[in-house]
């Protein structure tokens, strides 16, 4: 343990290195080394002052400040601590075997609040007298032998050029400026998730640095964050746009390209390759791509089973594009013709789904849009025979779940099932962006004629809130059951 005077000294010496203009940090230049893509190194993803693509350092700046507006707001109407101490630690490298890594993805509170996309480093933010907050990045040690294999990190000299943070210092530096910060400092609160570990060096300093302060509060700062990640920019809303239009002519093309008896590994195979053609990253998730009865198990992402002739696909899937994710379902026939029963199916779930829009004009919660659901699927369920006319409006709900049981909307953004400590039951505001995803699903519990038995329908789209109505993302994803049939059988 390094003596408590030695650390007031180093953190003394921290803070006048934090307060320094900016003009006397070193610029950035293609020369100088950072561990992802810049302006400099790759223009044709990046414009000068983009940290990201299209998101630029103010505006991560502007979400930091958000960050520490929300928690001195609640501070005041509940803790009343004088200072607040903000830990976000990054995603850590997994490894599937012995040197063989898993794809990287960024740990997304941490990349919103920083636009860093590399593993092993942290951001703390301070609070300052003026109520403004103080950014420093911890970045990962220079080492030679790492870089030969992995590519160039970003230098701490450097970072705050390519960030638009306050200071960097490398992550062996972590501990002392925290325990620096506490012993210097009364009456503080650490703002750090203890349920959600990432990266067991961080997690064993702030728990020592609890136990040894009596002084110190700790809190988890991810509902703020949340909260914030909840109303999407212009920027965020330009990139949901695009990864849904990635994502929407990527299933275009496979439902076009998929015919009977075809694999549904291979029918995977072709939105993955289409949506990388097109610029994304990777798949959003594992895609569900369902034949026949197998669409009636909601997860089904196995994907190993063929497609006969006369069978329906249901495919679940969307992509990421530069850290935001689409989702999006279609059911179609893989044969280009929907049999009478299919077809009934499908104009149910698709009637549903119009009505369900329809309804976001008056910005309901998802809760709310989940209880219409229940209630216009029970309906035109009995319209068509399935349920039968005597069921008593009470039991509709009840019902209509049995053939739909999961919810009807989720948050999207950075992550699919996005901001999940924001509850369902708040109602929907302008920036706000959602999935929209009836569904059918006849199994053999279900008493109803064989014929429809081993039916599954899910049509999804994302939808964006705005003051002038909800805007479909997905529009360009083919729905229209007339255009599938035509765009599915011109390929037979």
């Amino acid at each position: 343990m390094i003596a408590t005077s030695k650390l007031s000294v180093v953190y003394r010496d921290i803070i006048t290195q934090i307060i320094r203009k900016k003009s006397t940090l070193p610029k950035f230049t293609p020369k100088l080394k950072c561990g992802q893509p810049t302006a400099e190194t790759h223009p044709h993803l990046l414009k000068t002052g983009e940290v990201v693509p299209y998101i630029n350092a103010s505006e991560f700046q502007t979400r930091r400040q958000g960050l520490i507006d929300q928690i001195i707001a609640y501070n005041d109407a509940n803790a009343h601590t004088r200072s607040h101490l903000v830990i976000i630690p990054s995603a850590t490298k997994k490894y599937m075997s012995d040197k063989i890594p898993y794809v990287f993805r960024q740990n997304t509170d941490y990349l919103y609040l920083s636009g860093c996309l590399e593993p092993d480093s942290c951001l703390v933010i301070n609070t300052t007298h003026s109520s403004k907050h103080c950014s420093t990045l911890f970045v990962r040690n220079p080492d030679s032998h790492s870089e030969l294999w992995d590519g160039p990190r970003t230098a701490a000299e450097v970072a705050p050029s390519v960030f638009g943070v306050d200071h960097s210092l490398p992550m062996s530096d972590l501990e002392t400026f925290l325990h620096s910060y506490i012993s210097s400092t009364k009456n503080c609160t650490i703002w750090y998730d203890v349920m959600d570990a990432l990266q067991s060096g961080v997690d064993r300093i702030v728990r020592d640095l609890r136990q040894s302060s009596l002084n110190v509060r700790m809190e988890s700062p991810k509902r703020f964050v949340h909260k914030l990640r909840l109303i999407k920019s212009a920027a965020e809303i330009y990139l949901m746009q695009k990864s849904c239009e990635i994502a929407s002519e990527a299933i275009n093309d496979t439902m076009a390209f998929s015919k009977p008896d075809m694999s549904e590994h291979q029918i995977y195979a072709k939105v993955d390759y289409e949506c990388r053609m097109r610029g994304a990253q990777y798949l959003a998730y594992p895609p569900v791509v369902a034949g026949g009865e197998r669409a009636t198990i909601i997860h089904y992402i196995n994907n190993n089973q063929r497609v006969p002739d006369g069978e329906m696909v249901l495919m679940d899937a969307g992509c990421e594009y530069h850290g935001y994710s689409s989702d999006i379902t279609r059911t179609w026939p893989v044969n280009g013709r929907f049999s009478p029963e299919q077809k009934l199916i499908y104009e149910v779930v698709q009637s549903v789904q119009a009505d369900l829009i329809k309804l976001l004009h008056n910005y309901p919660s998802l809760d709310n849009l989940f209880d219409h659901m229940c209630v216009l699927l029970g309906k035109r369920l009995q319209e068509i025979g399935l349920v039968p006319q005597n069921v008593p409006s009470e039991l509709l709900f009840k019902t209509a779940y049995e053939f739909c049981p999961h919810h009807v909307s989720h948050y999207l953004g950075m992550d699919v099932h996005d901001t999940h400590l924001i509850p369902r039951n708040i109602r929907l505001q302008p920036g706000m962006i959602i999935t929209m995803e009836p569904g059918i699903y006849i199994n053999e519990r279900h008493k109803v004629p064989p014929e429809f038995k081993g039916l599954g329908v899910r049509i999804e789209d994302d939808v964006l809130i705005t003051e002038d109505g909800p805007v479909i993302l997905t529009n360009k994803c083919l729905k229209n059951l007339d255009v599938i049939e035509h765009l599915v059988s011109k390929m037979e």
